[in-house]
């Protein structure tokens, strides 16, 4: 077989393409060095003060501390009497309670109604579906805190904002409520899992007699464990580091019941802030973090899953 002897000038062009890709490669990897060089300082800066050994420490223009321990971490959680972080005895496990229950409850609640509609969206033919399809998208270019004051008055006028003393859960039920009641909106990647899955499966199921809900339930999950995960774990998370709304919802009253993105806020900046208490608020912050890089970590593979399979056009 002859040897194929390449044309010096496309020979010439084959390598100055190849050094180009290689030049803009070495940038790119460059650029995103700097980019994650810029956002890790200050996470790991927050990291370090949560082990500096001074427990209830000050504001340290120091990046490295001097010396280390499990401190602030253990006032964290064992503060108490006269000591007590907001006036109430073991605070951050309450807020951790709080914030745990809003956003499991919240969780389940709105992973049914985002893959419910999805399901109506990508499997069923309705009139209006076009339409419906269309206002969600022109609602969702605006920011979710526009509505925050008229739903802060919604739900004050029904009793589930702003409560105090023994009615002070009922704060909790009413930012679930806020949380999840809009959810079914924010369907669009799970359609487009749903638009992968062949429509003639759900066809054969309606000629055996099923309803739709059976066809959801039985057919449709069982064949979405990514998109699953995927909803779940963007619900969970939603609540878990939201502040805003928790902010507007719950107030300043019922310490007992704030989240932990409430609690530790006033712990600085509230109607009474310590400045001595910036290590342990560090120590918060991290373990905050915990469960979400421990989820993410754990179901990275299926989170990348539901949203390749998702982001298709429908």
């Amino acid at each position: 077989m002859a040897n194929v002897v390449m044309n010096p000038s496309k020979k010439k062009k084959y390598r100055s393409q190849k050094a180009a890709a290689r030049t803009s490669l070495i940038a790119t990897y460059v650029v995103l060095s700097i980019l994650a060089l810029i956002w890790i300082i200050p996470i790991l800066w927050i990291v370090l003060s949560a082990f500096r050994g001074d427990v209830r420490g000050t504001v340290n223009s120091n990046y490295f501390p001097s010396t280390y321990g499990v401190g602030n971490f253990v006032e964290l959680f064992t503060s108490h009497g006269e000591n007590a972080i907001a006036g109430v005895d073991y605070a951050f496990l309450k807020w951790f309670r709080n914030t745990l229950i809003i956003s499991v409850v919240d969780c389940l609640i709105s992973t049914f109604l985002v893959l419910s509609v999805a399901y109506c969206i990508s499997k069923l033919r309705f009139k209006m579906r076009k339409a419906f399809m269309n206002i969600t998208m022109i609602l969702g270019l605006f920011p979710g805190f526009m509505s925050m004051i008229a739903i802060y008055y919604l739900l004050k006028s029904i009793g589930l904002s702003g409560n105090t003393g023994d009615s002070a859960w009922l704060n909790i039920v009413g930012l679930i409520l806020a949380y999840s009641a809009g959810a079914g909106l924010g369907f669009q990647v799970a359609k487009g899992f749903f638009d992968v899955i062949p429509t003639s499966l759900v066809e054969s199921a309606k000629l055996d007699g099923c309803t739709n809900f059976k066809i959801f339930w039985k057919i449709i999950l069982p064949l979405s464990k990514p998109i699953i995960i995927y909803t779940a774990l963007m619900s969970f998370t939603g609540p878990w580091m939201d502040f805003i709304f928790a902010k507007v919802i719950i107030g300043d009253g019922a310490p007992e019941m704030w989240t932990v993105s409430v609690g530790l806020y006033n712990m600085m900046y509230g109607p009474q802030p310590d400045s001595s208490l910036f290590t342990v608020f560090a120590a918060g912050c991290v373990m905050v973090g915990i469960p979400i890089v421990t989820l993410f970590m754990a179901l990275q593979r299926y989170y990348v899953e539901g949203v390749t399979a998702g982001a298709v056009k429908g």
